[in-house]
């Protein structure tokens, strides 16, 4: 699938899409228990749009790496189109 092509609330894997930018990684607190996040803007021939990562993701990426992400979810917030790898999702550096 490609960037252009992502809707919000779907399963996705992104064969092949590049770090263009690395967001700085910020601390959190949620139901007692704190973690990680970062945000990547990531983009392919089609596109750009934003991956969300978590907690031992976070530091595992930099510009110009290829990615191939398999069963990510995608979602909407703050009007924008985000992937995540969620639960059972995987991000690979090619």
């Amino acid at each position: 699938m490609k960037i252009k092509d992502l809707k919000p609330n779907q399963n996705v894997t992104l064969d092949e899409v590049e770090v263009a930018e690395v967001g700085d990684i910020r601390q959190f607190e949620k139901y007692g228990k704190s973690g990680s996040v970062c945000t990547l803007k990531i983009t392919d021939n089609s596109g750009s749009t934003d991956l969300t990562l978590w907690n031992d993701e976070v530091d595992k990426f930099q510009v110009g790496d290829k990615l191939k992400i398999t069963d990510a979810w995608v979602k909407e917030w703050n009007g924008k189109i985000q992937v995540s790898s969620g639960k059972k999702g995987k991000i690979e550096k090619l």
